[in-house]
């Protein structure tokens, strides 16, 4: 994700890359790791660095879920906006980091998709969820990714319990022989994540009726896919004086 930020921001005339953060690539021309060539920007180790010597009006942050929070926390005290893709930060942690940058005044946009029809899929779930409240959730990823549920999963089911009250789906009396067998219980539906070799980013939302069947699908076939969402989001968050969760909240929808 991060080298395609990077090919992103290096054709987009209003971006401009002012330094990388990675330990494994400390040193390096960013533009070379990315695969297009020096770009004259090297990679630091250090975030405190960035924030303090190079200004940056925005951080982009893909990491991992331990570290995501406290780079975010850096960033708001700092007055530098993020925007982040990384998932796996809990309720909890949202909240905090919400009343931070309430109180800092610094804007602040979580994304568990930046792919727009993704985040369109989730909306759309929502609304068929008044009235076909019987649903599950499949996501499916890439065998590398560390959260399950994915973010997005995660997203559509909190989506989904905002438009339906909560109702227990299949038989009263069924057991799982295997633990695990009917997946994550939310709201009274189930979420299942499947992580395989091949996969990008895929999920199915499924709505069963009386007699009909409703599928909502999105696939992101590769990286490059989430560019657009990402591009709008480092606009949009300089206009912000608070976090948003969810790239809905900055679309026209």
């Amino acid at each position: 994700m991060g080298q395609e930020v990077v090919k992103m921001i290096q054709s987009s005339d209003n971006l401009t890359l002012v330094r990388g953060i990675s330990r494994s690539q400390y040193g390096k021309d960013v533009g070379e790791v990315a695969g297009i060539g020096p770009i004259g920007v090297t990679f630091t180790d250090s975030l405190d660095e960035v924030l303090a010597k190079d200004r940056p009006d925005v951080l982009v942050d893909f990491t991992v879920p331990d570290v995501v929070k406290k780079n975010m926390e850096l960033a708001i005290d700092a007055g530098v906006r993020p925007v982040v893709g990384t998932s796996g930060l809990s309720e909890e942690e949202i909240q905090e980091l919400q009343e931070l940058a309430k109180k800092k005044g610094v804007g602040a946009i979580i994304a568990p998709n930046f792919a727009i029809g993704a985040v369109l899929m989730m909306v759309f779930a929502a609304k068929a969820a008044k009235y076909m409240p019987h649903v599950e959730i499949i996501e499916m990823h890439h065998d590398q990714k560390l959260d399950a549920p994915s973010g997005t999963a995660v997203k559509t089911a909190e989506l989904i319990a905002q438009e339906r009250e909560e109702l227990k789906q299949g038989h009263p009396e069924e057991k799982e022989t295997w633990e695990g067998a009917r997946g994550a219980y939310k709201n009274g539906f189930r979420v299942h994540s499947v992580r395989l070799p091949g996969l990008v980013a895929h999920q199915e939302v499924l709505f069963g009726g009386s007699g009909q069947m409703l599928t909502l699908r999105h696939d992101s076939l590769n990286r490059e896919s989430f560019m657009p969402g990402v591009k709008l989001a480092v606009e949009k968050v300089m206009e912000l004086d608070r976090l948003v969760y969810g790239l809905e909240n900055i679309l026209d929808l």
